[in-house]
Formats: structure tokens, sequence, C-alpha cells
């Protein structure tokens, strides 16, 4: 489980050229890798909303919730993260499309969910849930990660660099909106769970 973690980020060319060469279905990707990193997030979120408090740090008061809101607020999160992974792989198959032969959904969710793991690792910092943290540490996770996809695409398509940093920055573009969305389901579940998640899991 996790072999990709590590060498994505010290020898991201290289790994990307094994993990093309694994030809691993989705079904592995998530049992292996993205149920597994996508719980990084999440946990530290319900460690810090539960120990800590969410806050915009300075003299604003944080804001607590309660282990049945955070855990109600982590499900709702995960289950985010989890659909995002497959949002982003049909952004990358529909850009794909323009090209002579375009990959497989398949190949695009994979290559999606690995490109996602620096995304998963800047969650960490949830562990102290202040905004300003949270969104510096997506910020890094998210150059990080556009630093994998603008390496790996032009191998995964089959096109030239120049092609690659065209389908790179619209697939980035389109990463930083599903980033936006969870950030702004971030601080309405963990921010003001007590409020709406008992109501929400009524239905």
């Amino acid at each position: 489980m996790l072999t990709h973690v590590w060498g994505l980020l010290t020898h991201p060319r290289m790994e990307w050229a094994e993990i093309d060469r694994e030809h691993e279905s989705v079904r592995h990707l998530y049992a292996h890798h993205v149920l597994i990193m996508a719980a990084i997030p999440v946990v530290s979120a319900f460690i810090g909303t539960t120990q800590v408090g969410w806050g915009f740090g300075g003299n604003h008061p944080f804001i607590k919730l309660d282990l049945l809101s955070a855990f109600l607020a982590g499900i709702a999160f995960y289950v985010a993260i989890l659909g995002a992974v497959v949002l982003v792989g049909h952004v990358i198959r529909t850009m794909a499309k323009r090209f002579k032969k375009p990959p497989s959904s398949r190949r695009c969710v994979i290559f999606a969910g690995y490109i996602a793991t620096p995304m998963f690792l800047s969650g960490i910092a949830a562990v102290y849930p202040l905004i300003w943290l949270c969104l510096l540490a997506g910020t890094i996770g998210l150059c990080v990660s556009g630093y994998l996809l603008y390496l790996g695409i032009p191998h995964f398509l089959g096109i030239s660099s120049e092609q690659g940093f065209i389908v790179s920055s619209t697939t980035l573009a389109a990463g930083v909106l599903v980033l936006e969305g969870l950030l702004a389901v971030t601080v309405i579940l963990w921010g003001y769970g007590e409020v709406f998640l008992p109501w929400l899991f009524r239905f």
C-alpha cells in the first residue's frame, strides 16, 4: 500500500513511468491509495476541531465541535474528497479527447488519484485548524500537485511538452475550483457543523 507516495515526492519522473507500467484498476487505486490518503485530512480535521477548535487566529474565538458533529462532518468531507478525485479524472478525460489516442476514463481517474497525493498530505495542517494555516498548506499542496501534473501528463497522454502545458493548465484551473469548493465545504462542515449537520442527517 502507498508504494508510490515517496516516489512521487522525490523522483516523480521515474514514479510516473512505474505507475504507467502497472495498469492498475480504479478499485485497486482506491483500495491501496485514495481511501487511505483521503483519510489524512479527515482524521486531522476531526482531531483539530474536537481538541483545538476551528478559528482564524489572533483574538478570534475557536469553534469546537462535539464528537458526534465532528464524526458526521468527517463522513461528509471524506465523501466529498473521494468524489473530487473522480471529478478531476473526468476533467482530464474531457481535455484528452482532442488528441488522437485519448486515455480511458479509468486511466484518467487513476492519474487524478496520484496527482492529488500532495493535497492529501497537506491536510495534516488541519490538526491545528487555523484557516490561514490550512489555506497555506493547501496552496503548497496544490503547487506540488501542479508540478506532478505538468511532469506526468505529456507521458501519460503521449503528447509534446507544449501540448501538455495547455492540458496541465486547464486541469490545474479545474483543480483550483475543486479545491475552493472543498475549502468552502470544510469551513461549513467543520466550522458550523453543530448547526447544519444534525439537520442534514435527519433526511
